[in-house]
């Protein structure tokens, strides 16, 4: 089979590799749609450290069923199926409470931090634990399919904390998730939401996905300007969806007294904290964790199109041009590109 590997830092290349050795428990997918992550831009070029080469990347997928293990006979040869990203074990006590994003035997499919390694689906084959998958709804599109996976990033931040219909909502970063965090606080009745960026064109696209107001961080005051738009007070919820230091600040800048933050984006190790700003205000943070079982409440989601994902396919290509797709990502003009998919 043909698989675009990891073999240095910033180095993909389209090599042949035998298709990968099926066990009982698990099912052989042929990969029809693979996104490219902006977790697999950060290790492509090495600086998330969860992407060592020789590495497969790849997680949000969708395909069909190429053969089935003696084990997972709940699936049919055929059957069009996308899968959790996370590989969870299923008998541990997180697992057993449903929070399978925390198990404690958690494998991201197509990362390799220093105690793993799980080859993804940037490739025509994939071997996946039965118990993982997800069967696709008729008639959707597996390009579509392998949008569920930041869907559900997205749906299970916003399910973290309890959201009023009059709560002043705001996200900050309108990237991919950041456009699927609007359209998820719309599902759960969020009527006032205020995007913050600093591309323009990406503000112009969340305020028609469902933002209500838009925010430039390179102009003006942000925190006054919301509370401006909030009666006064400031946010009563706050979705970071960047990962940086500057961006977690602003976030609690603009947040309420007493209000919440989910931190949603993963991109720093560690960051400067206003600790007395936060204990003062009593301001709550929650972390949100790639998804906890939300995949069948996304593709009904994506069914129905009301979390609409065709805007944000930015280009699908064929999986040989995933090197040239990579650079291209990487560069200062990476901000005019929200999803792109590769087709093996």
């Amino acid at each position: 089979m043909k698989a675009l590997v990891l073999t240095a830092p910033s180095k993909l290349e389209l090599l042949e590799r035998p298709i990968p050795r099926l066990l009982a428990d698990e099912v052989l997918l042929r990969v029809r749609a693979c996104g490219i992550c902006g977790s697999d831009l950060h290790g492509w070029d090495g600086s998330s450290g969860r992407r060592n080469p020789p590495l497969v990347m790849g997680h949000e997928a969708a395909g069909e069923i190429a053969a089935v293990g003696t084990a997972a006979e709940t699936w049919k040869t055929g059957e069009r199926v996308t899968f959790d990203s996370t590989i969870y074990c299923g008998h541990c006590a997180y697992c057993r409470a449903g929070q399978i994003n925390l198990c404690e035997e958690r494998r991201v499919i197509g990362a390799a931090p220093a105690d793993y390694k799980q080859d993804g689906a940037f490739a025509e084959y994939l071997t996946l634990p039965g118990r993982i998958l997800h069967r696709i709804p008729p008639g959707m599109p597996y390009r579509r399919a392998a949008m569920v996976e930041p869907v559900s990033i997205a749906v299970h931040a916003v399910r973290q904390v309890a959201l009023a219909p009059g709560d002043v909502a705001a996200v900050i970063g309108a990237g991919m998730i950041g456009m699927l965090v609007i359209q998820a606080l719309r599902w759960a009745g969020v009527q006032e939401i205020i995007a913050v960026d600093r591309v323009a064109s990406r503000l112009a696209l969340a305020q028609k996905l469902g933002a209500t107001a838009t925010l430039s961080s390179d102009v003006g005051d942000v925190p006054a300007e919301t509370r401006r738009l909030s009666r006064g007070r400031g946010a009563d919820v706050v979705f970071e969806v960047v990962g940086a230091g500057s961006t977690v600040q602003l976030g609690l800048a603009m947040l309420r007294k007493g209000g919440a933050m989910v931190l949603v984006g993963n991109l720093a190790q560690k960051i400067d904290f206003p600790l007395q700003q936060v204990v003062t205000r009593e301001q709550r943070l929650y972390g949100s964790c790639a998804s906890a079982g939300e995949y069948p409440l996304c593709l009904d989601l994506i069914a129905r199109e009301i979390i609409q994902v065709d805007p944000l396919i930015s280009a699908v290509a064929p999986l040989s041009e995933g090197p040239a797709w990579f650079q291209r990502l990487s560069t200062a003009g990476a901000g005019n590109y929200l999803k792109v998919i590769l087709e093996p």
